[in-house]
């Protein structure tokens, strides 16, 4: 079998057209990086990239100055590292040819050496070396010593602060000042913050580092050239270390004017406030100060009229400080005028549209404006937080993500009132003290408290408001003492139990349905929604909880309702359905696995009568004659109220057809009730019947 020719080039061709620039730029950086300290370069490369090294730096010069904020330009450190790797690696290429072609002249090592080292000190090697002298102190004492110490502090403040910065994040998410994306990019925006100043610590030292290593280049420069020329190529001593000194001074200016100009981008960068603007709009904005320029202005005119004082000077640069000042002063009143105008003018009538439709908050808190200080965690407040820790633990106990609680001040409420919302409907009301604790009557107390006299807002209990100061003695009493957000946490908590079903709609069980389908992916695509519409499922879940019950094991619902969602389309069957599944954690509510479950039953007799009855009721509307029905009423309470007084729950079991109807008369009107069936009850449940309930015999009804 003949085997294809393998087309080289071609491959390469393609493999170089699939791969884009800023792939291969970096790496070949590098390589070239590399090349310049093992090889030989040509002085003409030298002078190619020593002018590349100087136009570098003004770039990133540049860069920083038009940054907004430091972290925006979070390359910097690399960028930084990679430029002083590149002004090292010239330093030693110009270093091979120094040594090895200077004594052919100035111009052995290109022209920028040559340059430096003769034009710009006039072609005296000791004004040379005092310039550079002059340039390494005011870059390693002044500029890199300071910025150093600047990043070294600011990365240390930024970590220290970084925790409080997260739980600001978080209590404005909680209080709904911000959404989940505002949230993670402020989130993401404190995370590359302190990246980047921990960075730019340690890169401070690149700097520092570099700026030693042209100390000692220059001195070995100096020291091998006049060793080479003198005794390799025979050069006089004073000439070889002229020669080489120039060329060495050269050589160490060309790569110090780039490392000033980084240190100082390095400087700035570290000293910056972050803001929204660059560093010159920041400079206009804070220089844009008349009054200062004109006193300015002033002084330098006085000091210029001095005799004896260089007037030509002062006078100039006065009169270009009072021309500074009066154009600021125009802009200022040009600024002003369109202020006023825009201010006078009338605002044009705008048309109604869909975005001013609000919709209402899921779970909405509004507060008085002496409750404020409980919702800032700056002044201590730990509302916000009990809120958090409330919506964590029911969406543990629940199955489903308890929605944001959306709290704002009210100017309408009385300064100490709250209230609660569902949905945009207010479903419970309070008032708290915030400088005061509740003590609330547990129900065996020794004493009296001195205090305001109230009823806790949560469950209407006996409560007194007492200093602070009254805590450990009201508890030795037997009181119940919480504070204001405890209070407030405490009611919201119970609200929300209660009235769970409401905060379940369709894209909240999509989304169970979607996080389920990961884990189950089978069960999901064959059941939702060729069987079992989202809107039907949702109905049976809101049911669920009604009841108190929870819909975390979802799986365990929906593999119930598999084989009968087809052939049952009424709410209350597949309720009953899923309450079966779910019958074990139904029953550990009341009786953790191996104890015995007390519990209520119905008398045969009334039982029978109540099947007789809920057979003949229609589409759920079950006609009850009203004796037997306050007599069920009045009996069921009494019998719940005894097992509540014995620290019993209260648990009323009966058949499973009449325990849909049981529950929903009886539940809303005995606090504390739950109506379970029989098929709920798992096989191994030890049942001890506490009360047997029967109706009084004057119920004609149930005599008959």
């Amino acid at each position: 079998m003949a085997v294809a020719p393998i087309d080289l080039v071609s491959n390469l061709r393609q493999f170089g057209k699939n791969l884009p620039l800023q792939a291969v730029a970096i790496p070949l950086g590098f390589l070239v990086l590399l090349g310049m300290l093992v090889l030989p370069v040509p002085p003409v490369l030298l002078d190619f990239f020593f002018t590349f090294n100087i136009a570098l730096s003004l770039v990133i010069l540049f860069l920083v100055i038009a940054a907004a904020r430091p972290f925006s330009f979070s390359i910097f450190p690399t960028v930084l590292l990679f430029a002083t790797l590149l002004r090292l690696a010239l330093n030693v290429a110009s270093t091979r040819v120094v040594l090895s072609a200077g004594h052919e002249g100035t111009d052995a090592a290109g022209r920028v050496i040559e340059a430096f080292g003769s034009v710009l000190v006039a072609g005296d090697y000791i004004v040379g070396l005092v310039v550079f002298a002059i340039l390494v102190i005011i870059n390693f004492v002044v500029v890199t010593k300071g910025a150093g110490r600047v990043s070294e502090v600011t990365a240390r403040f930024t970590l220290d602060a970084m925790p409080g910065k997260q739980m600001a994040v978080d209590a404005d998410l909680a209080a709904g000042l911000i959404n989940q994306e505002q949230a993670r990019t402020r989130r993401r925006e404190i995370t590359s913050e302190a990246d980047f100043y921990g960075s730019m610590d340690g890169a401070s030292k690149f700097v520092r580092g570099d700026a030693i290593a042209g100390i000692l280049i220059l001195l070995i420069n100096i020291f091998g050239g006049i060793l080479v020329g003198s005794f390799q190529h025979g050069m006089p001593l004073g000439d070889a270390f002229e020669r080489f000194t120039t060329l060495a001074v050269g050589d160490g200016l060309v790569a110090q004017v780039p490392a000033l100009l980084l240190s100082i981008a390095t400087a700035i960068i570290v000293t910056r406030v972050s803001g929204e603007e660059s560093l010159h709009e920041q400079t206009y904005a804070q220089f844009n100060n008349v009054e200062a320029w004109w006193l300015t202005a002033s002084i330098l005119a006085l000091l210029g009229i001095i005799p004896g004082m260089p007037h030509l000077a002062f006078l100039a640069l006065a009169a270009i400080t009072a021309g500074a000042a009066w154009m600021l002063g125009k802009q200022r009143q040009k600024v002003r005028a369109a202020e006023k105008k825009t201010e006078e003018a009338p605002a044009a009538p705008r048309d109604l549209s869909w975005s001013d439709v609000q919709q209402a908050d899921a779970i909405g808190l509004e507060v008085g404006y002496a409750l404020v200080a409980l919702i800032d965690t700056q002044q201590g407040g730990s509302l916000v937080t009990r809120i958090r820790g409330i919506r964590k633990k029911l969406t543990y106990e629940l199955g489903f993500l308890i929605p944001q609680v959306h709290i704002r001040d009210n100017l309408d409420l009385r300064p100490e009132a709250y209230q609660i919302m569902v949905n945009g409907v207010v479903i419970g009301r309070g008032e708290v003290k915030p400088t005061r604790e509740l003590a609330i009557h547990s129900g065996v107390v020794h004493g009296e408290l001195q205090g305001v006299r109230t009823k806790d807002p949560t469950f209407g209990l006996d409560a007194v408001w007492i200093d602070p100061a009254q805590r450990d003695y009201a508890r030795s009493l037997g009181y119940t003492v919480v504070d204001a957000s405890t209070t407030i946490a405490t009611h919201l908590n119970k609200i929300l139990q209660e009235n769970c079903n409401l905060l379940l709609g369709h894209d909240e069980t999509q989304q169970l349905i979607d996080k389920l389908a990961a884990a189950a992916p089978k069960l999901v695509d064959e059941l939702i929604p060729k069987k079992l519409p989202i809107g039907t499922l949702t109905q049976v879940l809101q049911n669920l909880l009604v009841e108190g019950v929870s819909i975390r094991d979802l799986r365990g619902v929906l593999l119930a309702l598999a084989p009968v969602a087809e052939k049952v389309t009424d709410i209350d069957e597949l309720t009953g359905v899923a309450r079966v599944a779910l019958g074990r954690m139904i029953v550990q509510q009341y009786a953790q696995h191996g104890e015995e479950l007390g519990v209520m039953t119905l008398a045969p007799e009334l039982e029978q009568v109540l099947h007789a009855t809920v057979r003949r009721g229609q589409g759920g509307n079950v006609p009850v004659e009203p004796e037997l029905a306050e007599g069920l009423l009045r009996s069921v309470s009494r019998a719940s109220q005894e097992e509540m007084n014995s620290d019993r729950p209260a648990v009323l079991v009966t058949s499973p057809m009449l325990r849909p109807w049981l529950s929903r008369i009886l539940r809303p009107r005995i606090p504390g009730l739950s109506v379970l069936s029989y098929s709920e009850l798992p096989e191994d449940t030890n049942l001890r019947v506490n009360t047997n309930i029967t109706v009084q015999a004057r119920q004609g009804a149930v005599a008959a």
